[in-house]
């Protein structure tokens, strides 16, 4: 149900150079993010709990704050490439919880979508 879901909103949303798209898969235990420009196909910038850099840090996190870190990370990582506004792709996953933490941290660092 979360594939079709998925699909239905994709429809609608496509990532260009000027507003590409954040999107958000999430895992039982991970959490992963990713600006991508659809038009050239390439990924601009990516945080997930499974980054080296960023493991050490939330080790001891709950999965909510680890969400609210990758967000914060994702916006961070997204300006330093010259990306301020996004288009938000939830994955098909409902705007709650880790999704919802991870967006309201992304939109707290920086980036407006």
């Amino acid at each position: 149900m979360r594939k079709r879901r998925h699909q239905r909103v994709r429809k609608k949303l496509v990532g260009t150079a000027k507003r590409p798209r954040l999107n958000v898969y999430r895992s039982l235990n991970q959490i992963y993010a990713q600006v991508i420009d659809d038009t050239a196909g390439h990924t601009l910038a990516s945080a997930s709990t499974l980054d080296g850099e960023i493991k050490p840090q939330i080790k001891e996190l709950s999965k909510v704050e680890q969400a609210k870190f990758i967000g914060t990370t994702i916006a961070e990582r997204a300006k330093s490439q010259g990306v301020k506004i996004v288009v938000f792709d939830r994955g098909g996953y409902r705007y709650h919880g880790r999704v919802k933490a991870l967006a309201e941290a992304a939109r707290e660092a920086g980036l407006n979508f």
